[in-house]
């Protein structure tokens, strides 16, 4: 699969950026200070979000970027084709000329792979990375609290 740091590094980005929603703004800056991403390239993958409408950008003091969209409505799939990042498995781009311009042996194999990937990560949204990351930042839920929440009582049985 061709997912390479460019789709990687987009969907890093776009958690940061998310993980501090609704704190205003955020500067490109800070996002490549945190994750140690280049700032050009930072830059060069925002203007594609932005063309894309999964980010607004805020010009001025104080300025950077922010979501334009709900996080619960974009997902990594979004992400990953707004940075024109191919999801695909296939030697030929899915253009069915794998060998001597022919679909070569293997190519549904790959396709359909391409498909699950596919359809993985457009049932992820930036929400649930969002949440995930908050969850491990907390600390790790202990087991019994989780476990008493969800045991039902038991009722003694008479002899």
């Amino acid at each position: 699969m061709r997912l390479t740091t460019k789709g990687r590094f987009a969907v890093t980005a776009m958690v940061d950026l998310a993980m501090r929603h609704g704190s205003g703004p955020v500067a490109l800056a800070e996002i490549s200070q945190r994750q140690k991403i280049s700032l050009s390239y930072l830059e060069q993958l925002f203007g594609k979000l932005r063309r894309r409408e999964l980010v607004d950008s805020v010009r001025g003091p104080g300025g950077g970027y922010c979501l334009a969209k709900d996080m619960a409505e974009i997902v990594v799939s979004d992400i990953i084709l707004a940075v024109d990042e191919p999801i695909d498995a296939t030697q030929c781009g899915g253009k069915e000329n794998c060998r001597d311009d022919q679909k070569c042996i293997t190519h549904d194999l790959w396709a359909q792979l391409n498909k699950r990937i596919f359809d993985y990560l457009g049932g992820v949204t930036l929400k649930q990375l969002v949440d995930d990351q908050k969850a491990k930042q907390n600390g790790p839920v202990q087991v019994r609290d989780m476990r008493e929440t969800s045991r039902t009582p038991r009722t003694p049985v008479s002899a």
